[in-house]
């Protein structure tokens, strides 16, 4: 018998249906929370290494402000430049944490004017809403719809219901084209790349540029620090919703159906991850959004994923892929 005809091995790893490992990789690193220990004893020696190379900085100044006079000088502002430099990126990162809690309590604030039906509050939110995107360019048509109408409305979710509708409209638009760039880098690397490792290093890049930038629309501008804190909120809110895993019914808007199947185990791999990716980007504009969702419908994820693989996912193995553009989250 020729071995060239023989069946070919199963592989263990790849049974069953595209799940998404690259993703999953990435949920398992973003939500994995250190124990206590662990955080006292990075906070112990990272105080320490930075004392130590204090020390060992003045030390070397010193020493050469004793042979040469000359060197000892160019030490010194190098280190001081080194200096600058660290409180620059310090200062860099405060203020985007400072940014994304600016967006956290505005959200907050018309959350409560909500509740409380409160027309003061709710005013004061819109204004500072409007406020907060009063240079944005793309926001100018809607700004000015919203300051002629604003002053004539005299309920709280209607005043609330315009600055979304009006003001956030064109940043949700950015942010959904994000999302949807996002997902197909996402699902045609982790198609094509077949190392475990890279994949998942893909996709972990793909998602803190995406969220980083869907931060940067509505005003955040996250810093690196930032952006790691966020993707940790992110996939913490989708853990506690139990929306890591894929859901059949999710597979079914994406694909139509059995398609996945019908494709090859890769690229079904990539479709799942880009749909997971698409997931973590509606999950990160509902953190990084001034106002919650409301007047605006939260974009769908079957919808996103629809149009980020249009012309990758085959139309003849079966019309989900635009049957779902509908499909909720």
């Amino acid at each position: 018998m020729d071995p060239g005809l023989a069946d070919p091995v199963p592989d263990a790893a790849e049974d069953g249906p595209p799940a998404g490992r690259a993703m999953l990789g990435v949920a398992a690193l973003a939500g994995r929370r250190g124990s206590r220990l662990g955080r006292a004893a990075l906070w112990v020696f990272s105080t320490l290494f930075a004392f130590v190379l204090s020390v060992a900085a003045w030390d070397f100044v010193t020493s050469l402000f004793t042979s040469n006079r000359l060197l000892g000088w160019v030490a010194f502002v190098l280190v001081l430049l080194a200096v600058l430099f660290a409180l620059a990126l310090a200062g860099r990162e405060a203020m985007g944490f400072a940014r994304l809690a600016r967006l956290d309590h505005l959200r907050k604030r018309a959350e409560a004017a909500h509740r409380g039906a409160d027309l003061r509050e709710a005013r004061a939110v819109a204004a500072a809403v409007a406020a907060l995107y009063r240079a944005r360019p793309e926001a100018a048509w809607g700004l000015a719809r919203h300051d002629e109408a604003a002053p004539h409305l005299m309920d709280a979710d209607a005043a609330l219901d315009l600055a979304e509708a009006e003001i956030l409209r064109p940043l949700d638009a950015l942010a959904r084209a994000e999302i949807e760039s996002a997902s197909r880098r996402v699902a045609t690397v982790t198609a094509l790349v077949p190392l475990a490792l890279a994949d998942v290093a893909v996709a972990l890049y793909a998602n803190l540029a995406m969220i980083r930038r869907i931060a940067e629309i509505y005003g955040g501008r996250a810093g690196s620090l930032g952006s790691w804190s966020l993707l940790r909120r992110v996939f913490a809110s989708l853990l506690a919703a139990g929306a890591v895993a894929l859901a059949d019914d999710l597979i079914g808007s994406v694909a139509g159906g059995g398609v996945l199947s019908k494709l090859s185990r890769r690229f079904g791999e990539g479709v799942v991850n880009g749909a997971l990716t698409a997931r973590v980007g509606v999950a990160a504009m509902d953190l990084c959004r001034p106002l919650p969702f409301r007047a605006l419908p939260r974009p769908a994820v079957s919808a996103l994923v629809s149009r980020a693989l249009a012309g990758l996912v085959p139309r003849g193995a079966g019309g989900g892929a635009a049957g779902g553009a509908g499909g909720g989250t």
